[in-house]
């Protein structure tokens, strides 16, 4: 009786372990969705911005001006993903905190370490996220993005002519009056001297360009062409409602596409093409690989940094804001010298044993205090003068 009795408890309390562990990993992932999605959106927004020109100088449509702009989403969220599941274990530790069931876990038996494991799956899920996005999808994303910025660059009338201007294509002269949403380009006038044999003026009231199988055509809408053909006196007029202009010969249809080390697919990094041989350049191929692997590597340091600077269970006088004011600034120590050590790997590979050395640290050591319970607070002497400045600055009341 007494064997089942033991039995049942120890059933009991790990099936309460187990509905913590659901508990915290769905409210820590919860809050890094939350983090992730607002700060990614608004520092999409601003980068979107610098591509408004699209619209209002190019004439793109806002499918053209919204792909290019959401083509930079996945960098950006392996860039934030560590900082956002930071944030988030600090909120759930805070959570958990302020309704003291760190205290209740902590009484209970539960050791660091075991409490530590649910953040430990949230950690992980986050750095399949970040691994899967650094490795595969951004490099796909920073690619598209290319082709698609090279192809309008490309195209001769959204990125040369400009509103009130004649521009002159060799034998070809063209201006239009203004761009309007949508495409419309509006007054437009062409002067075509490129057949020996005759000379053709057009003007239309408006026109758009469009792409298909046969080439790149300007659509001319409401306006007439004059012919003047040599040997003729008397040039032809020819009033239209459409008219096809073909383009193709003033676009390259089939741009060449030059990639950069950051748009480079992760199996060129590990095997650079043969045309690639400077040091420099294999210098950078070696330093974008690893940049790519620690992308994961983040989020494990910065869980266990912030599980030990406030995962250890404290009173409710016990203040947590000197151990979160030095956390902050251990992590954005971390980060800065990371982003450094980056940039130094490109001339010099020890650097990035360096790297990877630090990120070690941070765990070891993190890991070094949540065993032994260390709880971080502020020194008793920077307190008491922080308390006998206050006292001089503060006027005694009667």
């Amino acid at each position: 009786m007494q064997k089942s009795r033991v039995r049942n408890a120890f059933s009991l309390s790990a099936i309460s372990f187990s509905a913590i562990d659901g508990y915290v990993v769905k409210m820590t992932l919860t809050a890094f969705l939350i983090v992730l999605v607002s700060l990614t959106g608004v520092i999409w927004i601003t980068q979107a911005l610098r591509n408004i020109d699209l619209m209002t100088s190019q004439g793109q449509t806002i499918l053209v001006f919204l792909g290019i702009s959401g083509l930079a989403i996945p960098l950006l969220i392996s860039v934030i993903a560590p900082i956002a599941l930071l944030v988030a274990v600090m909120h759930s530790l805070n959570r958990l905190s302020t309704d003291s069931e760190v205290i209740v876990l902590s009484a209970a038996g539960v050791a660091p370490l075991r409490f530590l494991r649910p953040f430990l799956v949230a950690t992980l899920v986050v750095s399949v996220l970040i691994a899967t996005i650094s490795l595969w999808i951004a490099p796909e994303s920073l690619r598209a993005l290319r082709r698609w910025n090279t192809q309008l660059g490309a195209d001769v009338v959204a990125n040369v002519i400009q509103p009130g201007q004649f521009i002159n294509l060799g034998a070809l002269a063209l201006r239009i009056q203004e761009r309007r949403p949508g495409g419309i380009l509006s007054g437009i006038f062409i002067d075509d001297r490129r057949d020996p044999a005759q000379r053709v003026d057009i003007i239309a009231d408006h026109g758009s360009v469009q792409k298909n199988d046969r080439g790149s055509f300007l659509v001319l809408e409401d306006g007439h062409l004059e012919r003047f053909e040599v040997g003729k006196r008397e040039p032809v007029l020819v009033a239209f409602s459409s008219y096809a202009f073909d383009l193709s010969q003033l676009t390259n249809s089939n741009p060449s596409v030059t990639y950069n080390v950051h748009e480079r697919l992760t199996g060129e990094l590990l095997a650079p093409p043969p045309d690639i041989t400077a040091a420099h350049d294999l210098g950078e191929f070696r330093s974008e690989l690893h940049d790519r692997l620690f992308g994961p590597l983040y989020p494990v340091a910065f869980g266990l940094l912030a599980f030990a600077f406030l995962g250890l269970p404290r009173t409710t006088r016990q203040s947590r804001n000197f151990a979160v004011t030095i956390m902050v600034l251990a992590v954005l120590v971390v980060r800065i010298a990371g982003f450094a050590l980056s940039t130094m790997a490109v001339n010099n590979p020890l650097t990035i044993a360096l790297q990877y050395g630090l990120l070690a640290l941070v765990c070891a050591v993190s890991l070094l205090m949540i065993l032994r319970g260390l709880i971080v607070d502020p020194p008793a002497g920077l307190m008491e003068a922080i308390n006998n400045l206050a006292r001089r600055l503060v006027p005694r009341q009667a």
